[in-house]
């Protein structure tokens, strides 16, 4: 490649969290353009409890990546961009696959040799080996994965699962081989991953992020009868059958909590 980036990885500010194949999570400690004392005040504060601007940054060495649309900040090198649809028809899948899984209808794809910096975030990126494995997405979560990855549209396999389960009745889902990279609202030291081995998870409430394919997702009462569910304060709660992974975040709802009156 001809060209150097200065300034970046080697910026004293600059942390380089994580690393996966041509996929890297950079991390600024601070935000040093403070021009007031609010921005000063505000920046200080968001240092201090963890809130800092991050920024996925992807290398391609003849190599394809797919992006959420209006995540690229710039790019360099030799690299194409192109629409990722397949004419007409594809078209109108992307348009109904973002309808009903709240994602962006076109996800533009980029081939080449170059480098790519994405838009900062304050949330948190995660990057994840999908390895020949498919996984269900929480909507929203999706910023960037290899090309190697095929994503779809998941359904529920019945209605109650979203109408009552405080979720959406299509998610978006990404199989195959290759890394996957998500913007998730806490740290991936947070989340609790549960295992299943032909068992069940109940979830009392939506702050499950992501979850295997494989599992038989559904919602029921939280105890056997109607008395049960009153004694137990639960009522309704997602359940989570079979085998395969479910990643939680806990702490989630608790944090939401304190913003919300009532909660």
């Amino acid at each position: 490649m001809a060209f150097t980036i200065n300034n970046l990885k080697d910026n004293s500010n600059v942390i380089i969290k994580e690393q996966l194949g041509g996929f890297t999570v950079i991390e600024y400690k601070e935000d040093l353009s403070s021009t007031t004392m609010m921005e000063a005040q505000l920046n200080y504060f968001m240092s201090r409890s963890n809130m800092r601007n991050k920024q996925l940054m992807i290398e391609l060495n003849n190599s394809e990546v797919v992006l959420s649309a209006g995540a690229m900040q710039y790019m360099v090198g030799n690299i194409e961009m192109t629409s990722g649809v397949k004419g007409v028809g594809g078209l109108m899948r992307n348009i109904m696959s973002s309808a009903v899984t709240g994602t962006t209808a076109i996800r533009p794809q980029y081939k080449g040799t170059g480098t790519i910096l994405l838009e900062t975030t304050y949330k948190y990126l995660w990057l994840i080996d999908v390895d020949n494995d498919h996984i269900v997405i929480d909507d929203g979560m999706f910023l960037a994965c290899e090309s190697s990855l095929e994503l779809s549209v998941s359904a529920r396999k019945n209605l109650s699962s979203a109408a009552l389960g405080g979720e959406g009745l299509f998610n978006l889902s990404a199989r195959g081989k290759g890394v996957l990279a998500l913007e998730a609202p806490i740290p991936s030291e947070e989340a609790v991953v549960v295992e299943l081995n032909n068992d069940v998870l109940k979830v009392d409430g939506n702050f499950a992020l992501m979850w295997s394919s494989t599992l038989d997702f559904t919602v029921e009462k939280s105890g056997k009868t109607k008395l049960g569910s009153a004694v137990s304060g639960e009522g309704l709660v997602n359940v989570y059958r079979g085998t395969g992974m479910v990643w939680l975040a806990p702490l989630m709802q608790y944090k939401n909590s304190i913003f919300t009156p009532n909660a």
